[in-house]
C-alpha cells in the first residue's frame, strides 16, 4: 500500500493491515482464504458492487482501487462519488488526504464526512487554497461565523464548500441583507441554503411568483423574512398546488397567508388536507396557524371540545 494511502488511513483514525504488500491485494479476489481485515468491517460494503472494482484485478489501476475504498472507509458511495464528479478519477490520494486534513483542522469530524462528501464529493477535487479557504474567510469575516461553529454551519450546508465567494456567497448575501436579511446568525446556522441559491434563477423569481398572486413587493418581502424557506419552495411542486387548495378547497384569503406564509412549509397531503377535513366533518374552523401548528393530540382535543 502507498504511503499516502496509509496517510490518509491515518487521517481518518483508520489502521491499514501490515501484511499488504500492495495495494492489489488489499482488493484481491484471489483463491487465498487469508482474511480482508481493509474490508471485514464493510463484507457487503458496494465496494464490491462498484462498477470501477471488477473481478479481473488487473484491468483496474492499484491507484483506483485505494481511492474507493478510501471513499468507502470514510463512508461515501464510491460509485456515486466518481459518477457525480469524474475529476476523482485523475485526482491523486495525496491530494485528497489534504484535503480531508484541511476540513479537519477547521473542526469538521471524521463521522460527518460520509454526509458533506456524499451530497458534494467536488469537494474532495477542490483547491484548498483559492476555493475551500475563502469559504472559511467568508463565514469568518462575512457572517461572523466563529471558528468553533465552522462544523455546524458546513454540516447544515455542504454546498457552501463547492460555491465561489465571489461570484455567488458574496453577492446573494448582499442582495439579500438588501432585501432586509439583517440576522447573520440565521442566515449562516439556518438558512444558508439561500447563500448558495441563484439570485436570477432562484429567489428573485420566487418573489415575482408571490408579488403576481397579489401582494405588494412591502408584503412579499414580509413574508420572506417571517419565512426564509419561501425562496427554496419550488413554484410547481409546493406553492401552486398548496395555493389551489388553499382558494378552491378552504376558500382562503390571501390576507391569511400574509399573516402565515408558513402554510407553504407544511406536507399538502400529510398536514393541510387531512387536518382541513377533520375541520370540515367537525363543523369548525380555526385559524391556519392553530391549524397546521398544532400537535396531534393538540388538534384533536381542539376537535373534541369545539373551539
Amino acid at each position: 500500500m502507498s504511503t499516502t494511502a496509509t496517510g490518509l488511513y491515518s487521517s481518518l483514525n483508520i489502521c491499514p493491515t501490515k501484511s499488504s504488500s500492495s495495494s492489489s491485494s488489499s482488493f484481491s479476489h484471489s483463491n487465498s482464504h487469508q482474511p480482508n481485515t481493509l474490508l471485514a468491517a464493510k463484507p457487503k460494503s458496494l465496494l464490491q458492487k462498484n462498477p470501477l472494482y471488477v473481478a479481473v484485478n488487473s484491468t483496474v489501476p492499484s491507484q483506483i482501487k485505494e481511492k474507493i475504498l478510501c471513499l468507502e472507509l470514510m463512508g461515501v458511495d464510491s460509485g456515486k462519488a466518481l459518477a457525480l464528479n469524474p475529476s476523482l478519477h485523475s485526482a491523486s490520494l495525496h491530494s485528497i488526504e489534504s484535503i480531508v486534513s484541511f476540513l479537519q483542522s477547521k473542526g469538521i469530524h471524521q463521522k460527518d464526512l460520509p454526509r458533506i462528501v456524499g451530497m458534494c464529493p467536488q469537494i474532495l477535487t477542490s483547491n484548498v487554497k483559492t476555493e475551500l479557504n475563502p469559504v472559511f474567510s467568508f463565514l469568518s469575516h462575512d457572517l461572523k461565523v466563529p471558528d468553533y461553529m465552522f462544523r455546524k454551519v458546513i454540516k447544515k450546508c455542504p454546498r457552501l464548500l463547492t460555491s465561489s465567494v465571489e461570484d455567488q456567497l458574496k453577492p446573494t448575501l448582499f442582495y439579500l441583507q438588501r432585501l432586509g436579511f439583517k440576522d447573520l446568525d440565521s442566515l449562516a446556522y439556518n438558512d444558508a441554503v439561500l447563500l448558495v441559491s441563484s439570485v436570477e434563477k432562484t429567489l428573485i423569481p420566487k418573489l415575482k411568483f408571490l408579488e403576481g398572486l397579489g401582494f405588494s413587493r412591502k408584503e412579499t418581502v414580509g413574508m420572506v423574512l417571517r419565512c426564509p424557506a419561501l425562496l427554496t419552495f419550488s413554484v410547481e411542486n409546493n406553492f401552486k398546488p398548496k395555493l389551489d387548495y388553499f382558494v378552491r378547497e378552504m376558500k382562503g384569503e390571501l390576507e391569511e397567508l400574509k399573516d402565515f406564509p408558513q402554510y407553504f412549509a407544511f406536507s399538502l397531503e400529510k398536514r393541510i388536507k387531512p387536518r382541513y377535513m377533520e375541520m370540515v366533518q367537525s363543523g369548525l374552523k380555526v385559524s391556519l396557524p392553530l391549524m397546521l401548528k398544532s400537535t396531534r393530540v393538540e388538534f384533536q382535543e381542539l376537535m373534541r371540545r369545539g373551539t
